[in-house]
C-alpha cells in the first residue's frame, strides 16, 4: 500500500487565471506515494499581511508570471527576496514558471530570461498556458512536491541527526557527574 502526504502549495504572482483567491485539494500518486496538495491560488490579490501569512503557510512556491508582461517577470525577485525573509533560516522550495505560452506574438519576456532568472534563483523553470493547458501543469506540482519532500527527508535527517547529539551530550553530562 502507497504511503500517504500532504503538501501545501501556494501560487504567488499576477499571471493566474483566478480572479480571487481560490483553494484547492488534488491527490495524486507521485513515485508510488499518495500525496494530497492543498493548493493555494492568490491570483495575485494578496495584500503585504496575508502575503506573509501566506508564506508562513506553503511548503512549496510556485511563482509565476506572464510572459506577456515585463512587469510581473520583474515582481518574481522581489518576490522570492520576502520569501526568503519569512521562511528563514531555511531554503525556499519554489519553481519558476511562466505563463500564457499560448500568447507568443505577445511575448515580452523570452524563455532564455525566464531559464536565466531560474539559474539565479536555482529552481526548475517551466513554461505553460493555464489556458491551454500547454506545458504539462500537472508536472510542474508533482515536481515541487518531489522537491518539498526531497527537503522535508533532508530536514528530517538533521532533526534526527542534532537530537542524537542532544542524547549523547545529557548522557556524557550524566556520567561525567557520577564519575566526578
Amino acid at each position: 500500500m502507497a504511503k500517504s502526504a500532504e503538501v501545501k502549495l501556494a501560487i504567488f504572482g499576477r499571471a493566474g487565471v483566478g480572479k480571487s483567491e481560490s483553494t484547492y485539494r488534488h491527490q495524486a500518486t507521485i513515485d508510488e506515494e499518495v500525496v494530497t496538495m492543498e493548493i493555494l491560488d492568490t491570483a495575485g490579490q494578496e495584500d503585504t499581511i496575508q502575503r506573509e501569512g501566506h508564506m508562513r503557510w506553503g511548503e512549496g512556491f510556485v511563482l509565476v508570471y506572464d510572459i506577456t508582461d515585463r512587469g510581473s517577470f520583474e515582481e518574481v525577485l522581489p518576490l522570492k527576496n520576502i520569501l526568503d525573509e519569512i521562511k528563514k533560516p531555511k531554503n525556499v522550495t519554489l519553481i519558476l514558471v511562466g505563463n500564457k505560452a499560448d500568447l507568443d506574438h505577445s511575448r515580452q519576456v523570452s524563455t532564455e530570461e525566464g531559464e536565466k532568472l531560474a539559474s539565479e534563483l536555482a529552481c526548475a523553470f517551466y513554461e505553460c498556458s493555464a489556458c491551454t493547458g500547454e506545458g504539462n501543469i500537472t508536472e510542474i506540482f508533482y515536481e515541487l512536491c518531489r522537491e518539498v519532500r526531497r527537503r522535508r527527508m533532508v530536514q528530517g535527517k538533521t532533526r534526527r541527526r542534532s537530537s542524537t547529539t542532544h542524547v549523547k551530550q545529557a548522557i556524557n553530562k550524566m556520567l561525567t557527574k557520577i564519575s566526578s
